[in-house]
């Protein structure tokens, strides 16, 4: 006998799929998705009351509100004449609306300002960014991610609201950041040392982790949730990008400019670029937030026009590789290189994973991927193979150590990618679980560089 439980759990189901669908329409932003589900709930708890059973109520409901598709090109099409407009903040129709996008732009704008004072404290201090790596730089490089990831977090706990799950994931975040001060200021590194540069390079993306919990707010513990933290990552990137390449040309004018009568502009940018540098994620970040329809698109763009490129250039490296017979010298700026074409090739997939439908069929850009998936999987083992020669040969250091495990754990990630992509291409396997693997495996990135900052100083002696 089915019970009214089932039934609201099979619609529950359904108005699900239908909401995962309706967002990787690109053109329709978060805030129309929610606001189309209450207009289809609503519709649903209509037909339900005039008799009709809740699957029918469901299909009858989606029908009226017309084809999904049709309803993307629509929304499209009424963004398309905005684009430009939504650039900046345009005051709407109703006053509600407005004072929101208003309220948030005060709000980040002054944490941004906050940052940008914050970063400048030190040198009250005597802490200068100028000095050396082991003190003044050193202090900056270890704790850059300090003055910057806590007001963004705080930002976006503000943004979800504030409810009993927000206070525990902000009772987690204070302990995370106060955990990372403490390992990041106490340790006695030794200057120049090896350990250093590692805990600064892998405190921010331990630390980023507890900005995707705050930015997902209670959706975290599911895939969507996860998944729309992805998207927000490589569109902060994109945004962070453009706004770094517009100051650099305005820092350049105002040198030229200045240089011209006579005055000395250096001074003014020791202070306005680390505040620039901090003050800039809050920014960027809120203009992710506020205009997603608008750059959104650019992701699955960048994602089709690289894959194939970046494919192209594994496969004619492994063939060359072949060919010659060579073998890899594997150095540390090469080393370097490799870690960041795999990390690229990684945020390539999960791009595209993020904007592909998953109920479509197979495709050739599909094809593609496991070509590129499977080519970085080769080219990151023939490097895991020569860290572990190198390893044997002249022994473990701290670099090298990080080295090999970041190369193991994107070995697992593309490996069982690889082979969850091979299923869903076959008609063995679901899109859902590859999604699923990657959203769920962000946590072995921050485990493991957590990992780098608190077990390797004092493992390694702090050199």
């Amino acid at each position: 006998m089915i019970t009214t439980q089932d039934h609201a759990v099979s619609l529950e189901q359904q108005i699900d799929q239908w909401r995962n669908y309706l967002r990787r329409r690109q053109a329709i932003h978060s805030v129309d998705v929610a606001e189309l589900e209450d207009h289809l709930r609503e519709q649903v708890a209509s037909l339900a009351d005039a008799g009709l059973d809740t699957d029918e109520a469901f299909l009858v409901a989606v029908k009226r509100m017309g084809n999904l598709d049709s309803l993307s090109r629509e929304f499209a099409r009424e963004h398309s004449d905005r684009l430009w407009k939504q650039l900046v903040v345009v005051p709407s129709e109703t006053g509600a609306p407005h004072s929101a996008a208003r309220t948030d732009a005060i709000v980040a704008f002054c944490l941004a300002v906050v940052a940008a004072v914050l970063i400048r404290v030190p040198a009250l201090f005597g802490i200068r960014l100028d000095g050396e790596l082991g003190q003044g730089a050193g202090f900056y490089a270890r704790n850059l991610s300090l003055f910057v990831l806590p007001l963004l977090t705080g930002y976006f706990v503000w943004k979800r609201g504030i409810d009993t799950g927000a206070r525990r994931r902000v009772a987690v975040a204070l302990v995370a950041f106060v955990m990372a001060g403490v390992f990041a200021n106490v340790y006695p590194f030794a200057e120049t040392g090896n350990t250093l540069l590692l805990s600064a390079m892998h405190l921010p993306i331990a630390l980023w982790l507890v900005v995707g919990i705050a930015y997902a707010g209670g959706r975290w513990g599911q895939v969507d949730g996860r998944m729309d933290f992805i998207r927000f990552s490589g569109e902060l990137f994109i945004y962070y990008v453009l706004i770094a390449l517009g100051g650099g040309v305005l820092m350049g004018f105002m040198a030229i400019l200045f240089q011209a009568i006579g005055v000395d502009p250096e001074p003014f940018f020791e202070w306005l670029l680390p505040s620039g540098v901090v003050g800039a994620v809050l920014v960027a970040s809120w203009l992710v937030e506020a205009k997603q329809s608008v750059i959104e698109n650019m992701a699955p763009v960048l994602t089709r026009l690289f894959s194939p490129l970046f494919a192209a250039v594994l496969v004619a490296f492994l063939g060359t590789l072949l060919l010659t017979g060579r073998v890899i010298d594997i150095e540390r700026n090469l080393l370097i290189v490799f870690d960041l074409l795999l990390a690229v090739v990684l945020a390539l997939l999960l791009y595209s994973l993020s904007a592909r439908d998953p109920r479509a069929a197979p495709g050739a850009f599909d094809v593609v991927q496991i070509v590129l998936v499977v080519s970085a999987l080769l080219a990151n083992a023939l490097a895991l193979w020569a860290i572990t020669g190198r390893l044997s040969e002249f022994g473990f250091t701290p670099n090298r150590v990080a080295a090999l495990g970041e190369n193991v754990i994107l070995l697992v990630n593309l490996a069982w990618s690889a082979v969850l992509y091979v299923r869903f291409l076959r008609g063995r396997g679901s899109f859902a679980s590859l999604e699923r693997w990657q959203t769920n495996y962000l946590w072995a990135y921050a485990v493991w560089a957590a990992i780098v900052v608190i077990v390797f100083p004092p493992v390694f002696s702090f050199i």
